[in-house]
């Protein structure tokens, strides 16, 4: 049988239900402009009735209502919408990365602009130009210093701002990973809250809404996938490994890599292996430290080193007006002082490896001429080595653009005297050195008898530097070699300080028959200012013209490439981000109309209320004797 006062207790139900319901819409409202909340909503359901339904029941039908109770309050949210912002907040937080990074290296090359390393160029050029016509003229002579100084000065410059980039990048990866563990260690502290929460049977909405807005933010760090099914331990990971599981982070760390000048690699802290980084801020960074900004560097540096070998060739073969001769225009200077190339890579104390720049054979050879041979050159290549084949019709223009076709790491080229150079070039892997050439082997004779680089053929005669003393297998005669260079010329390469001194001693002509130039003889300079359009680039064989149009083409196509994905993504996110608001956030016109609703409701609740209260007030006070 129900009870006198079972009135009183349905209102008192109504009343704190409706109070709760306030509640939660004040809430709301509260949390509107709050970055990543999730609406509330109050799910209410019929109190149970006074008594289950079985034989004992009362004979009057159907079961009588005991009012309503708050039954939860859930936050409402889409998880496969939530899914797809990780997912994105992937990639847009490598491409905005990128694109912003990408515009500083373009800002370095200050093109098109007289100060630009491209206008100094062409300063250089003209004033060679002006030296072949009038060698005599100390005048014309302090203008090739001058602008040859002013060169260099500029490369200098924009080696310094490559390598000051590539520094903040380091330090952009240093502090990316210490922001990423911090968020794992947040998620990983909400993760046991939550557990404990949902364990005593409540919904930890706010604290939901915490750990997807980190999750969210880690997203644009690292390329994290999340998975959610397990209701006790919330996973995330990255790269197929487990970043998070529960409470329990596997946290990421920055270690430097001496093999790459000292940079840090992103690794497992407790592992020490290599992170797999896909997207992401994070991934963003190393790739531009590790890829772009140092194919930047590398490309100067072999510009640079080449052009000055490339003068120097000439210059040393002219005279000044002093007579002199044999002098280097540019000032190089060598990685090791081995005269034999040899060095001690592994730093035990011996010399265990052999760092050759560049290898120039003993004989003379004919551009056109076919060279009626037949075999397979073996270089060393970015992923292991590379075979180039030659065939009895090819002719040696033909077999040098094979070689420098073939993507290896060695390239090759006739100098002015007609006789064959191998060069090498700089370093796709950072763990190996730039401008030392690693490998080169001939099944046949083209690199053997003919060019007069290698003493015999075959895996036997093959040049590796892999060990001391390499040049052994080098052949004889008049073969020249050159030790690699130090690291990065294009940060120290200048103009001969002998020169510098005495501008005299700057080579205008050529001579002949072993004789000195004449006083009128502008054959050097003109030789020198030839090179500006000559197909004299290491690699693709480009001129030094072409080389800087390419090179300011190819960063602004990367950086055009990057702001527009960057805009696409910028795009998608704003559609997905507009999406969820439109479910989770806080519509106020709503919010205000839950709260009237709510109000009436608790007005008529105490309204019943004070009507059941004079109900009992009468029969108590008003009934009896």
């Amino acid at each position: 049988m129900e009870s006198t006062f079972t009135g009183i207790e349905i209102g008192k139900r109504s009343l704190v239900a409706e109070t709760v319901g306030l509640n939660t819409v004040g809430h709301n409202l509260a949390n509107a402009s709050t970055e990543g909340y999730s609406r509330e909503r109050v799910e209410m359901k019929p109190f149970d009735p006074i008594y289950m339904p079985d034989l004992t029941r009362e004979d009057t039908p159907g079961q009588l209502g005991q009012g309503v109770v708050v039954a939860s309050i859930k936050r409402v949210t889409d998880r496969f919408l939530e899914e797809r912002i990780v997912a994105e907040g992937s990639a847009q937080g490598y491409w905005k990365t990128r694109s912003d990074y990408l515009l500083q290296v373009e800002q370095v090359y200050k093109e098109p602009s007289n100060l630009s390393v491209r206008g100094l160029l062409d300063k250089f050029w003209s004033a060679w130009q002006e030296l072949s016509v009038y060698p005599s003229e100390m005048s014309a002579r302090e203008a090739v210093l001058q602008r040859a100084q002013a060169l260099m000065d500029g490369i200098h410059r924009n080696y310094r701002s490559l390598h000051e980039i590539r520094n903040v990048l380091e330090q952009d990866v240093e502090g990316t990973v210490r922001q990423a563990n911090e968020m794992m260690t947040n998620i990983a502290a909400l993760n046991k809250q939550i557990v404990r929460v949902k364990a005593m049977g409540d919904n930890p909405n706010d604290l939901l809404d915490q750990r997807d807005l980190l999750v969210r933010k880690l997203s644009e760090l690292v390329p994290i996938t999340v998975d959610n099914r397990d209701p006790h331990a919330f996973n995330v990971h990255i790269g197929g490994m487990q970043l998070i599981q529960g409470d329990i982070v596997h946290y990421l760390k920055a270690a430097p890599n001496l093999a790459n000048e000292g940079y840090s690699d992103v690794v497992w802290a407790d592992s020490g292996e290599k992170v797999n980084l896909l997207g992401g801020k994070l991934g963003s960074l190393v790739q531009l430290r590790d890829g772009d900004v140092r194919e930047e560097i590398q490309k100067l540096d072999n510009m640079t080193l080449n052009f000055a070998d490339m003068v120097n060739e000439i210059h040393k073969k002219g005279y000044g007006l002093d007579g002199k001769t044999g002098l280097d225009f540019f000032k190089e200077y060598p990685f090791v002082n081995n005269a034999l190339g040899n060095y001690d890579r592994s730093g035990k104390g011996v010399f265990d490896s052999t760092y050759l720049f560049r290898i120039t054979g003993a004989n003379v050879l004919s551009p056109k001429q076919q060279i009626g041979l037949e075999g397979t050159i073996t270089l060393s290549g970015p992923k292991g080595d590379i075979n180039v084949a030659y065939h009895p019709t090819d002719t040696v223009d033909e077999v040098i653009k094979r070689i420098n076709d073939s993507g290896a790491e060695v390239v090759a080229g006739l100098g002015s005297d007609g006789h064959l150079s191998l060069k090498a070039t700089p370093s796709q892997s950072t763990n190996e050195p730039d401008f030392v050439i690693r490998h080169i082997q001939d099944s046949g004779q083209f690199l053997v008898g003919y060019a007069g680089i290698l003493k015999g053929s075959g895996a036997a005669g093959a040049y590796d530097w892999g060990h001391a003393n390499a040049v052994t297998s080098l052949a004889g005669g008049g073969l020249r070699y050159a030790v690699a260079p130090l690291a990065h010329p294009s940060a120290w390469i200048e103009v001969n300080p002998e020169i510098a001194r005495s501008p005299v001693s700057i080579a205008a002509g050529l001579g002949s028959h072993g004789q000195p130039a004449e006083p009128g003889d502008g054959s050097a300079a003109l030789a020198i200012a030839a090179l500006r359009t000559k197909p004299v680039m290491i690699g693709r064989l480009m001129s030094f013209d072409e080389f800087f149009s390419s090179s300011v083409a190819d960063i602004g196509l990367k950086g055009q490439t990057a702001q527009t994905t960057l805009n696409t993504e910028n795009a998608i996110m704003k559609d997905l981000n507009d999406r969820r608001q439109a479910i989770s956030g806080v519509n106020i016109d709503e919010e205000l109309s839950n709260m009237i609703k709510y109000q009436h409701g608790y007005e008529a609740a105490a309204r019943f209320i004070s009507v059941m209260d004079g109900m009992l007030n009468t029969l108590i006070n008003k009934m009896g004797v």
